[in-house]
């Protein structure tokens, strides 16, 4: 399961198969401040990972290994596992980064975008909020999906709330409900969204899904 950072500290380990990837990143980190990020591991593979310590607040994990196909069960096992991953790829095809999210990555960065992208990203990943990147913004933009689940104004107004907060906890005092009617509303919205073929089993996901049906815009969030 995924460690629980300091309220200062982010820790993070890169698994990608370039050296220049895993100098990039920990040099990009290395002067964020509120909060700071640490790299505790570099791995070349899922193999080396699995052998490694698993116990990083944030996974920055490459698609591809070698000349291989995009490895999408690895990412799908990393999130089973409980960890936040941000799949950091040269694959910008909108179909991939729609079923990553649809997997449970909390954000999809293409390689060409860089520090600011990367550390925005690995933030809003340590705090569980959501952040849109030009690639996450470009694949929704495309998605073609016209299902729609038919949601309460009283779930609208839940799940924007938890889109704008850190925890279900400040949802209810927003809402004046309690943390448990927030995680039965959020729960009922998954739910609807997977009846309608959409499944979004992470809140980057659900952010994906908001915006494609109009229930917010990314200046909001």
């Amino acid at each position: 399961m995924i460690a629980t950072q300091s309220a200062d500290r982010i820790s993070v380990a890169i698994i990608d198969d370039h050296a220049i990837i895993h100098d990039g990143i920990t040099g990009w980190v290395a002067d964020a401040t509120a909060p700071a990020i640490g790299v505790v591991g570099t791995y070349e593979n899922i193999e080396q990972f699995d052998l490694g310590d698993s116990s990083a607040d944030v996974i920055v994990l490459d698609l591809q290994f070698g000349t291989g196909a995009p490895q999408l069960a690895s990412v799908a096992d990393l999130c089973k596992r409980g960890l936040r991953v941000i799949v950091f790829s040269q694959h910008t095809a909108s179909h991939i980064v729609m079923e990553c999210l649809d997997l449970g990555a909390v954000t999809y960065l293409s390689k060409a975008e860089g520090r600011v992208h990367m550390l925005a990203a690995i933030q809003a990943a340590g705090t569980d909020q959501p952040y849109l990147s030009p690639t996450m913004a470009k694949a929704i933009a495309a998605d073609d999906s016209t299902k729609r689940p038919d949601l309460s104004e009283r779930e609208k107004e839940v799940l924007i709330s938890w889109f704008q907060t850190e925890s279900k906890e400040l949802v209810g005092k927003r809402l004046f409900i309690t943390e448990g009617t927030v995680k039965t509303h959020l729960g009922r919205i998954r739910t609807k969204y997977a009846n309608v073929g959409r499944s979004a089993p992470t809140k980057a996901a659900l952010v994906a899904r908001a915006i494609q049906d109009g229930l917010i815009t990314v200046d909001e969030l």
